[in-house]
């Protein structure tokens, strides 16, 4: 009988700790057969931890960031397909369908999404959310540089454009476009957003931005002389100074020494959120940094570009410059408003070489396109250049034509430097103002021809000629 009650025990114990097991491999069966349920879309994922990064960024410094879409695309013959870059499982979703999607849903399926590297260079706080930070600089964004708000800047802009020139183009046999084209447009955004007038502050800002930006796509290592390291400590000045600015500005305002509705400092320094609080010092600096590399970086590969092409192409040369304004008059909001074929000659320059790649967004809910299972977590990528280059979209893509933006234009979501849909850079009037002010006055002032005609084109994450575009000044 005891043997009997014993033997009872141990199966009692043995059904006790099995028990748990068993309910736990049935579980693990229906997830992974759950997850083999799932259709993900085709694709490969590279070496381990690195992925596909490192032929992701060869392509763009190569020049043919396209090949990287394309290739692919043909490969899984799918305009979506899995990759691995930055650490991350990312789907890539090509075409003016996918586009539209994407645009459509951020906030609701997806959310913009920074490489965690990324935002330990940008943001003083990386567990912030980078989507909340997002929306509160649209909505700041959205009122600041609203076109009728904007028009008071023209004059401004104008004058700094006009004396950038007079400094660093006049009597210059050879100018290099990529550095100068920087100076320009850091410049007005300085003073546009900052009211910063100094000279030697703006150079030394943009020194540092030009470390910070180097480790943006640098490998994440943060170890001493690397170029990331690099990035983090410029980063870490650049916070300082704007630090300092705040607090300064906040004094000055106390006393009623600056202008409530100056610029977007103040702006910023004065809105609250709906609850009536307001952003605390280093929640406005962690705005401003994101904000100053977007609003500089972008214009300054468009109008680097804009110059290219118009040494290339004399026909469109003389055409922007019949539509131009005369020489030594200051531009008004009619002028601007007029300048309907100068800007159609930007946008085609954007069109060839976006000064963005494409945009990442991070899946925020599991959900379904084109038959595709995406799980929350993923990253997502929409490339506009896999659609700028679609001679579905652009007959024969290659060619610089300005008539492809007259009337209706491109069909919808297919041309998307600024983005698409709801989220549409909130900073296109800006840009637009600053590059055709520009070209106005670069226009006015000479004609020009490319000092290497076959400079080759890098993306390194922005196009650029590999050699900075030295030029030859023929003064008009």
């Amino acid at each position: 009988m005891e043997l009997i009650n014993s033997f009872s025990m141990l199966y009692l114990i043995a059904l006790f700790i099995s028990l748990p097991l068993i309910m736990f491999l049935v579980s693990r069966n229906k997830s992974r057969s759950s997850i083999e349920s799932l259709n993900f879309p085709p694709g490969r994922k590279g070496w381990p931890i690195i992925g596909e990064t490192l032929d992701f960024l060869s392509m763009g410094r190569r020049g043919i960031p396209e090949r990287f879409i394309n290739d692919r695309m043909q490969e899984f013959a799918s305009p979506v397909f899995k990759t691995s870059l930055f650490g991350e499982t990312v789907v890539v979703i090509c075409g003016p369908a996918g586009n539209k999607f994407l645009f459509s849903n951020e906030g609701t399926l997806v959310t913009p999404w920074l490489p965690d590297s990324c935002k330990k260079i940008m943001l003083f706080n990386p567990q912030a959310s980078h989507n909340e930070d997002a929306k509160i600089l649209r909505k700041l964004l959205q009122n600041f540089l609203k076109p009728e708000a904007l028009f008071r800047y023209i004059g401004k802009m104008d004058y700094i454009s006009k004396q950038h020139i007079k400094t660093h183009w006049d009597n210059k046999k050879e100018v290099l476009v990529s550095p100068l084209a920087k100076i320009y447009t850091f410049t007005v955004v300085c003073k546009s957003f900052l009211s910063i007038d100094d000279p030697v502050q703006v150079a030394t800002l943009s020194a540092h931005f030009r470390v910070l930006l180097s480790g943006l796509v640098s490998i994440p290592i943060d170890l001493p002389g690397t170029t990331f390291n690099k990035a983090i400590k410029a980063s870490n000045v650049i916070r300082k100074f704007i630090l300092e600015m705040i607090q300064e500005r906040k004094v000055a305002m106390e006393e009623n020494k600056v202008s409530a509705t100056q610029d977007i400092l103040s702006h910023m320094l004065l809105t609250s959120d709906d609850n009536g609080k307001f952003m605390s010092e280093m929640e406005i600096v962690d705005k401003i940094i994101p904000m100053l590399v977007g609003a500089h970086d972008t214009t300054t590969a468009a109008i680097t570009f804009v110059v290219k092409y118009l040494a290339e192409l004399p026909h469109i040369y003389n055409a922007v410059r019949k539509e131009s304004k005369k020489e030594g008059e200051l531009l008004n909001s009619e002028d601007i408003q007029k300048m309907k074929y100068t800007w159609n000659v930007a946008r085609e320059v954007m069109r060839l070489t976006p000064p963005a790649q494409g945009s990442f967004k991070e899946a925020i809910s599991d959900f379904t396109y084109e038959g595709f299972s995406i799980p929350k977590g993923w990253k997502l990528y929409a490339s506009a250049i896999s659609t700028h280059k679609d001679a579905k979209h652009f007959p024969d893509p290659e060619t610089f034509d300005p008539v492809r933006f007259e009337g209706s234009g491109p069909n919808p979501y297919t041309y998307i430097p600024f983005g698409g849909g709801p989220r549409m850079c909130p900073g296109i009037e800006y840009a637009r103002l600053e590059i055709l002010i520009f070209m106005h006055n670069v226009v006015t002032k000479f004609k020009w021809e490319k000092v290497f005609p076959d400079e080759k084109l890098c993306y390194d994450p922005m196009p650029m000629p590999s050699k900075g575009l030295p030029i030859t000044l023929h003064p008009e």
